[in-house]
């Protein structure tokens, strides 16, 4: 029987005239992995702080086990400006002492990339003090993932981490054995990690069992038994549960409930998106071109960071870019933004951006803009635009978008510096939204945004008829909101991945498995490798760019054949010669991709 950690009774919290916490009671295991989730506001860190007792409860008690071992990771550190990383991961250890321990490797290499920290100036000596605070927040996590603990209390682990970094959290956690509570907007590190959820909502929280796409399920029956939430949020529930249930039913690792009723929810819920729809919508507003990029290099200073790329994007075209940080994925789209600002006018070093003329696009950076403190929330949105046309029919005002946003209508006359960090960002999206742009780029969208206004922006997104590049660690928001995945490996190349983050992972793994090979067998390898003439190379990418087209026609018609089998489920002769249609698509895409994945390496 497992022993019991923490114990929550009837706990309380009480901030001016509003209740986080109501009455709640709880408990942690020995060896349960609890991921908590809820609005931004609704009480989220609140509660792991009393857990913890980092905070007091107004009433109620929190009593943890004797002896108990617990580690918090706050959402500000506390570590010694004036102290190094060596003192504060490693404490006196010497270096063959935890250069021995297999632990406190696989920390190091999974947070920093090495034994040696290679992205810090002088290792595990470099002072704390002037690192970013997402360098700090890496150095926090390591020193308490390298104590012992019998539970650990994490909030945001993920941020400030690459897809690399999230994926490595999620596999050590996997394997440690003690008990962790976490709140993280990440879904995909929240399915992977996680046994149970908590879901805090109005002071008070709902337990499910299994991983987040369990939790879907699972709230949308309570949902539809209880028939208490209002229509709007319980239609957003079931089009999140029917791309779950359709498009990875393997996601659903431990399914506690009657998973029939779940299906009942969804049986007349379309695909999330009419991809073919939304690519003629995106024609007529955008034309042939959006984006050609010629041969360009994009440098960063003096480090070239994308050489002789030659790439498009097209109308409607919905692309995710992911790689390692300081690959440019942010320095190509700040390239592709600045030539249709100044009309073609700015290019980089090398090559050349052609830009649409019809193209208006909306460039959403990591930064917040600064907008005067003093304008209210409805005010700000308005300075843009009274009404917007979502597309497919869908015109909204400015207070039903801020509503969807969640801005309530008392929200929506709060001041802007009254707002948190989370807020600033989804009015931040809503301005940009206001505007009609038909060509977005979002540069790390999630930050900030809880996991509610992510389903909610993906709603938009679904019926929003225009280009889009987006830039995420979120692996769960990439696969959910675009079509193709491209990756910047730090090479200097843009590949499409046909398999999507998967595939990106498994060729990080490659190549620093290639980089750690001896340095004579490296330099043999290229010595025998034949030079590529540059006009060889431009005939390898008109060859790459060709293919895609060819894949991306594949899809729509794989996607129109599983339509005319659905509907004519009882015909069976059509369906078996629709399936034999389908078959000859396979082997056609298979061919094309292996074609591809050749080319790449070449090009």
């Amino acid at each position: 029987m497992a022993v019991n950690l923490v114990n929550v009774e009837n706990v309380s919290k009480v901030y001016g005239t509003r209740a986080l916490l109501d009455g709640v009671s709880l408990g942690v295991s020995e060896g349960e992995r609890i991921g908590v989730v809820g609005r931004n506001g609704d009480g989220k860190t609140t509660l792991i702080r009393m857990l913890a007792r980092l905070e007091d409860a107004d009433t109620g008690r929190v009593t943890h086990s004797g002896g108990l071992r617990i580690g918090v990771l706050t959402q500000h550190d506390s570590l010694d400006p004036e102290a190094t990383v060596r003192h504060e991961v490693i404490g006196d250890m010497a270096d063959h002492e935890w250069a021995g321990v297999a632990k406190v490797r696989d920390v190091l290499t999974g947070l920093f990339g090495g034994l040696d920290l290679p992205g810090f100036p002088k290792g595990l000596d470099t002072v704390i003090g002037p690192l970013s605070g997402g360098e700090r927040r890496r150095i926090a996590l390591a020193k308490l993932l390298i104590e012992e603990q019998d539970l650990l209390v994490l909030d945001e682990p993920t941020n400030h981490l690459d897809v690399e970094g999230i994926a490595w959290l999620a596999r050590h956690l996997q394997n440690r054995r003690l008990a962790l509570v976490c709140v993280t907007h990440d879904r995909w590190f929240l399915d992977q990690v996680c046994t149970r959820m908590w879901d805090v909502q109005r002071g008070a929280v709902y337990e499910y069992e299994g991983g987040y796409s369990d939790y879907v399920f699972a709230r949308a029956e309570r949902e539809r038994i209880a028939a208490t939430e209002e229509a709007k949020r319980q239609n957003l529930v079931r089009k999140e549960l029917a791309w779950l249930r359709r498009g990875a039913p393997a996601r659903t690792s431990k399914p506690r409930f009657r998973v029939e009723a779940a299906n009942e929810l969804i049986a007349d819920v379309p695909p999330p998106r009419d991809s073919s729809e939304l690519m003629k919508f995106a024609s007529t507003r955008l034309g042939k071109t959006v984006f050609d990029l010629e041969d360009i290099t994009v440098q960063a200073g003096p480090k070239v960071l994308l050489k002789h790329v030659t790439w498009q994007l097209g109308p409607g075209d919905r692309i995710g870019l992911v790689g390692v940080n300081g690959a440019g994925k942010t320095s190509l789209l700040r390239a592709m933004a600045e030539a249709a600002r100044s009309d073609g006018e700015t290019q980089p070093v090398g090559g050349r951006v052609r830009v649409g003329k019809t193209v208006k696009l909306a460039y959403l950076s990591q930064e917040v803009a600064e907008l005067d403190p003093a304008t209210r929330v409805l005010e700000a949105v308005q300075q843009v635009r009274e009404r917007v046309d979502l597309g497919k029919g869908r015109e909204m005002t400015a207070g039903q978008l801020c509503e969807t946003f969640g801005f309530g209508k008392e929200k929506q006359w709060t001041p802007v510096g009254d707002l948190s960090g989370g807020e600033r960002r989804r009015l931040q999206l809503l301005r940009l939204l206001m505007d009609e742009p038909n060509v977005l780029f979002l540069d790390e969208p999630t930050n900030d945004l809880d996991i509610e206004t992510l389903t909610q922006l993906e709603d938009v997104l679904d019926g929003w008829p225009g280009s889009m590049i987006v830039i995420s660690h979120d692996r769960f928001f990439i696969e959910r909101t675009t079509d193709r995945v491209f990756a910047l490996l730090g090479d200097g190349a843009l590949r499409m991945l046909p398999r999507g983050i998967d595939e990106y992972l498994e060729r990080r793994q490659r190549m620093e498995e290639a980089a750690a090979a001896s340095a004579p067998a490296a330099a043999q390898q290229q010595s025998a490798a034949p030079e590529k003439s540059a006009a060889d190379q431009r005939a390898a990418k008109k060859e790459l760019q060709k293919i895609e087209r060819q894949l991306d026609k594949v899809s729509e018609k794989e996607t129109k054949l599983h339509s005319q089998i659905a509907e004519n489920a009882t015909d069976f002769a059509k369906v078996a010669e629709l399936d034999a249609e389908l078959r000859e698509l396979a082997g056609q895409r298979e061919e094309l991709e292996m074609r591809w994945l050749e080319l790449a390496e070449d090009a």
